[in-house]
């Protein structure tokens, strides 16, 4: 077993590759709740062993708080959201939190997928790709017309993992047209917010210099 993951077992600590768009997520989450907690950024392909101990699918992120270990982003996101109650990122309702929940899960689906399906792709077309993420961007956009956040004014988990969609959207080429504009400007926001400042590792911000 990895040395730095035995001497991590008294504390939380989230590990995550510095591209991982759902390890993206879970730090923004992480920086809002303003906990004390490791974050570190891996390699996936120098501790393919450690990776695949710890998470059977060899995928970032994982979070290991004492003894238990989770991945999943989704299930993380959720998890801190309980541990850490202050502030709540989702709504003390069954019908908001079904909302949300269902909103992380399209986002992972149909953008964050789409993303990686990109990477992916190396240099391969992948227009069709980038062409529906916007067309969803687009009708998307009419429901933040009168509204600060994805569930109306309130920000919630759902923030946490658009957030890094719409910062790499420049990188992969995709430009949001002027009748998204509330899109853009429900962007500006988020970016503002200090935990997505302090979320970003050292290649996500130089994707916005690329």
């Amino acid at each position: 077993m990895n040395d730095s993951f035995q001497n991590r077992r008294a504390g939380m600590t989230l590990y995550s590759s510095p591209s991982c768009i759902e390890g993206h997520a879970c730090r923004m989450v992480l920086h809002e709740k303003e906990v004390e907690c490791d974050v570190e950024y891996v390699d996936l392909s120098k501790n393919p062993n450690w990776i695949t101990e710890n998470n059977p699918y060899g995928e970032s992120p994982i979070l290991i708080d004492r003894e238990l270990v989770l991945y999943g982003s989704h299930i993380i996101a959720e998890y801190l959201d309980d541990r850490l109650p202050h502030p709540p990122l989702m709504p003390p309702d069954p019908v908001n939190r079904g909302r949300v929940r269902m909103m992380i899960y399209r986002a992972q689906r149909d953008w964050l997928g789409k993303l990686r399906q990109i990477d992916e792709k190396k240099g391969k077309p992948h227009k069709p790709l980038r062409d529906a993420i916007l067309r969803d961007l687009c009708v998307m956009a009419q429901f933040l017309s009168s509204q600060q956040f994805w569930l109306e004014d309130e920000f919630t988990l759902v923030d946490c993992f658009i957030a890094p969609l719409l910062w790499r959207l420049p990188h992969y080429g995709i430009e949001l047209p002027s009748q998204a504009r509330v899109m853009n400007a429900y962007a500006y926001r988020l970016f503002q917010r200090p935990s997505f400042s302090r979320s970003l590792s050292l290649f996500e911000r130089e994707l916005q210099l690329n």
